[in-house]
């Protein structure tokens, strides 16, 4: 049997977080938690996924696009203490659904989670944030404040992104996120638009939850019923995302790890390290799609790589300059990557509902869409009393019944 060399072994893993690292610190950052708890969560989930599922599955966990709206509305509403409660109870969900995998089979949730239900959610997840992408594009505060130079710089930055997606050179179409930065961090830091004072005043070495604490981004976990009912809908969406890429890192490797370790170990997984993240004041951890392209095109299929990735991203977290450097990136630089990457989520949502081939000549499945999308994206909210159930959480409370209703796909 063939053993790689060390250093190339370390080489590989370190490109995996490389991948991965644009995605995982542009959620921190996007709803005022800190990235150094940020990497250190994703790290710590991987290493836990990775037990549970016998070290089996080679792919990485990291902060969640399908949170940002819900965290950065509940941060504002319950506080940090409760939205962190919240989210490690999102969890618990997924551990939820991993018993009713093991014990009821994946049927169950082709049954209620079918395409025409989570294509439309994840359409909303894209077109949701779509305002907050266009603030931070056209601004220096992130705020909607227009600013001539802020457009062109989130201008160019898109651009990189684009040609780097349109790159013939597969290793630039995997890094379009963290090369597009690259390129509008440094127009802006060669035109002086950038300030660097935080990041010569940090020190190397940090304790992330101190250093989180001091910015005010950190607070222990607190019950708050409201939070929680608010943020378990939520779950649903990347729950599902989940069971998409198990299926494609499957499909990669020419392995079917639905079967060994099983889905419901790979959902386990995924929810102990989601608990894990909100105990110690992270975001959700889910699958990422990046690595599992990266692993495609590097043949890396051994999960030592990404355990390598994660004990990086673990140590990455202590480095104090790294941490502070991640705060001073311009709004506008952030803006013109989020442009393209919800309107990727968007695509995403688009692409479940091609594939799966829905009748669009059943008016019934029209209902099912229509009130997926316009309760989702308008923004529709149910509270009663002091609980509220939000728009992405309604919507796809919305479609799931809805669609058990009508029958969507049995003939009449």
């Amino acid at each position: 049997m063939q053993v790689d060399h060390p250093v190339r072994t370390l080489f590989i893993g370190a490109q995996m977080i490389f991948v991965a690292f644009g995605a995982l610190v542009l959620v921190p950052v996007l709803v005022g938690l800190h990235p150094s708890v940020a990497l250190f969560t994703a790290g710590a989930g991987t290493l836990l996924f990775s037990f549970i599922t016998k070290r089996l599955v080679p792919v990485f966990l990291a902060s969640s696009f399908a949170f940002i709206a819900p965290i950065q509305f509940s941060i504002a509403k319950f506080g940090y203490g409760a939205t962190f409660m919240a989210l490690a109870c999102a969890g618990v969900l997924y551990t939820c659904l991993a018993a009713i995998i093991f014990f009821k089979g994946q049927k169950i949730l082709d049954k209620y989670l079918p395409p025409i239900v989570t294509g439309p959610i994840i359409i909303v997840i894209g077109l949701s944030l779509s305002d907050v992408a266009i603030d931070m594009a056209i601004s220096w505060d992130g705020q909607g404040t227009y600013n001539g130079k802020a457009a062109l710089v989130s201008a160019f930055t898109f651009s990189v992104a684009m040609i780097m997606v349109r790159s013939s050179r597969r290793i630039l179409n995997v890094l379009p996120i963290i090369l597009a930065i690259t390129a509008g961090y440094l127009v802006c830091f060669f035109t002086g638009w950038t300030n660097w004072g935080p990041v010569t005043d940090a020190p190397w070495f940090i304790f992330p939850w101190s250093a989180a604490s001091e910015a005010g981004q950190f607070e222990i976990p607190v019950w708050s019923l409201a939070a929680i009912l608010y943020m378990l809908p939520v779950a649903i969406v990347p729950a599902i995302e989940h069971i998409g890429d198990i299926l494609a890192i499957s499909n990669v490797t020419k392995k079917d790890f639905l079967k060994e370790p099983g889905l419901h170990r790979t959902m386990l997984g995924d929810g102990l390290a989601t608990m894990l993240a909100g105990c110690l004041g992270g975001p959700p951890n889910t699958t990422y799609s990046e690595v599992t392209g990266a692993v495609a095109i590097t043949k890396a299929f051994k999960v030592i790589y990404m355990q390598i990735a994660a004990c990086l991203a673990i140590c990455l977290a202590f480095v104090g300059k790294l941490g502070a450097f991640l705060q001073t990136i311009p709004s506008p630089v952030m803006g013109g990557v989020l442009i393209l990457a919800f309107g990727m989520i968007a695509a995403v949502g688009i692409g479940t509902l091609i594939r799966s081939k829905a009748d669009f000549e059943d008016p019934r499945t029209y209902l099912v869409v229509a009130v997926i999308l316009i309760v989702g994206i308008g923004g529709l909210q149910w509270t009663f009393g002091s609980f509220t159930i939000g728009s992405l959480g309604l919507a796809g409370i919305l479609g799931i019944t809805l669609n058990r209703i009508l029958n969507i796909g049995v003939k009449d």
